[in-house]
């Protein structure tokens, strides 16, 4: 009985949020005082909100404006309250554990105040990108640490495995380079004679990511849209790669085959798409450096 009390309160504290005033450039959408751009798709059971600190798991998807999608994932993050007025934190902050939603924000906000990456060629600056949410869970720091320390303690013995996996799979493709001393192996396929990369250069690159069977797993051929990114930014590329492409000059085209402590490390990809502890190959190729 409490349980829909609290339920029928929630609701109509989403019902009055979400039927603001100043709709006037989205249709079917209401406005924050930010900017940002709203609409509610689905109201969960669940009505606590992130709070500082929090741990939040999402399905999250990003559009151009006119609705061409560019990035659909499942992420888990550290929720932190909104650093500026219209940053995305913002669309979080309205939703509860199983809402979800659809945003409209300011392109230029998230590229270049959060992100703090240049504009892709496809995203126009001034305008705006959709972000659809959907929150699967929040966890408090207590409780995402002791979910953590439950899940590495159970694949601890992973690591001893993937070593003896890489190894056997290094001898029977009879590779004969030597691993940088990361643990890198790079081959060659055409060497480049352009410029080599710098920090805060931008690089436009090419990649293709396989696990260990030849399975493709991401690639930016399959799409047709090539990465570009300012070189030595946090949180653009995984750490083996920036290694990869730190070392590379335009035109470069080669494979790396990575252990997991330099990609996706002890818990995998935030998408389940890369188990843990799991060695893969990315094929790169350096389009641009400027």
């Amino acid at each position: 009985m409490v349980l829909r009390i609290n339920i029928l309160i929630y609701l109509s504290f989403l019902i009055t949020l979400f039927s603001c005033k100043n709709t006037t450039d989205v249709e079917g959408y209401n406005k924050t005082k930010s900017g940002i751009y709203y609409k509610l798709l689905q109201i969960g059971e669940n009505t606590r909100k992130p709070k500082n600190g929090d741990y939040i798991t999402s399905h999250i998807s990003y559009y151009t404006g006119n609705d061409s999608m560019f990035f659909d994932a499942i992420r888990s993050l550290k929720y932190i309250p909104p650093p500026f007025p219209g940053a995305v934190q913002e669309c979080f902050a309205m939703l509860a554990e199983s809402d979800s939603a659809s945003f409209y924000i300011n392109a230029d906000n998230f590229f270049k105040k959060t992100l703090k990456t240049p504009f892709p060629e496809f995203i126009l600056p001034q305008s705006y990108i959709k972000v659809n949410i959907k929150i699967l869970s929040i966890r408090s720091p207590e409780q995402y640490q002791k979910d953590k320390e439950e899940f590495l303690s159970w694949i601890a013995d992973f690591g001893k495995y993937e070593q003896i996996v890489l190894k056997h799979f290094i001898e029977n493709e009879q590779i004969n380079v030597n691993p940088t001393p990361s643990g890198i192996y790079r081959i060659d396929i055409t060497k480049g004679t352009g410029k080599k990369v710098e920090i805060n250069d931008t690089v436009t690159v090419n990649y293709e990511g396989r696990f260990l069977n030849g399975k493709i797993f991401d690639s930016t051929k399959k799409r047709n849209e090539p990465f570009q990114f300012v070189f030595g930014t946090e949180m653009q590329v995984v750490k083996g790669l920036e290694e990869a492409i730190g070392d590379m000059r335009q035109g470069d085209h080669a494979l790396f085959i990575m252990p997991s402590e330099l990609t996706f490390g002890k818990t995998g990809s935030s998408n389940g798409t890369i188990p843990a502890y799991t060695s893969v190959i990315f094929e790169v190729e350096l389009l641009e450096v400027k």
